[in-house]
Formats: structure tokens, C-alpha cells, sequence
């Protein structure tokens, strides 16, 4: 893991919309623990889809595949309801886990969020602004 800056990514900041740039993100990586978990969750998923595989044939695959793109596709206009994705999460099967992301570390409760900017998320979706459509975060 390199300790080095990446000097673009403090050029196409803009300081008045998102405020000051932070480069400790940049610098600290990921939690083992959570690099171990999404490593240990590809894996299982990857087992599953051999299984799908072997068991309905490869077409079922190719059909859970498009389904998946276009419900990911799928969103609310930027503004205060931030979108659920519920179809993807139904067909992911991700309603019936319950993780601690879901209770602790809301992005709603944290001391430096900001509602977001309607106007710059839309402008981003239509290609007429760059960064980030939701900078909540500073």
C-alpha cells in the first residue's frame, strides 16, 4: 500500500461545494476485519453461483446478471429520500440480513453531515458537473 498522495484528487476539488479536502482517507486503508469479511462474502458468493450454475444451467445465471443491472440502475432523483434499491435487495436476498451497518454509523447521525444539494446531484447525473452527486461527508 503506497503512503503517497495522489495529487489529482486534490486539483478537481471544489473547496466552496465540499469543503476542505481531507487527506487522511486517502492515506488509511480499509479495516483487516473488513477486508477479511468482503473477501469471505465474494467467496460465498461465488460458491452460490457455481451451485445456481451446475443445478439451472447458465442461462438462470445470465438472466439473475441482467435483472441485477437494471435494478441497480434504478434511483430516486437526488433530494432528501435517498433511494432503498429495495428490488435489488430482494433479489440479492439482502432483506433477511440484518448487519450492524444498518443500526450503527447512519450518515444522518453524524456530527458533519450535510442534507444534499439537489441541484449539484442532478447536475452530476446529467454530465454538467463533475464530483460526487452526494457530498454528505466531508
Amino acid at each position: 500500500m503506497s503512503k503517497s498522495i495522489d495529487l489529482n484528487a486534490t486539483v478537481n476539488h471544489d473547496t466552496l461545494r465540499f469543503g476542505l479536502d481531507g487527506v487522511k482517507g486517502d492515506i488509511v486503508g480499509v479495516h483487516p476485519l473488513q477486508s477479511l469479511r468482503e473477501t469471505n462474502l465474494r467467496s460465498l458468493a461465488e460458491k452460490k453461483r457455481q451451485g445456481l450454475d451446475l443445478t439451472y444451467g447458465s442461462a438462470f445465471n445470465l438472466k439473475k446478471d441482467l435483472d441485477r443491472q437494471i435494478l441497480s440502475r434504478f434511483q430516486r432523483p437526488p433530494g432528501a429520500l435517498p433511494s432503498s434499491m429495495l428490488g435489488l435487495e430482494a433479489l440479492t436476498g439482502d432483506l433477511d440480513d440484518f448487519g450492524v451497518e444498518d443500526y450503527l454509523n447512519l450518515p444522518q447521525d453524524s456530527e458533519t453531515f450535510r442534507p444534499a444539494d439537489m441541484h449539484h446531484g442532478m447536475e452530476v447525473r446529467l454530465g454538467l458537473s463533475k464530483g460526487p452527486a452526494f457530498p454528505s461527508l466531508i
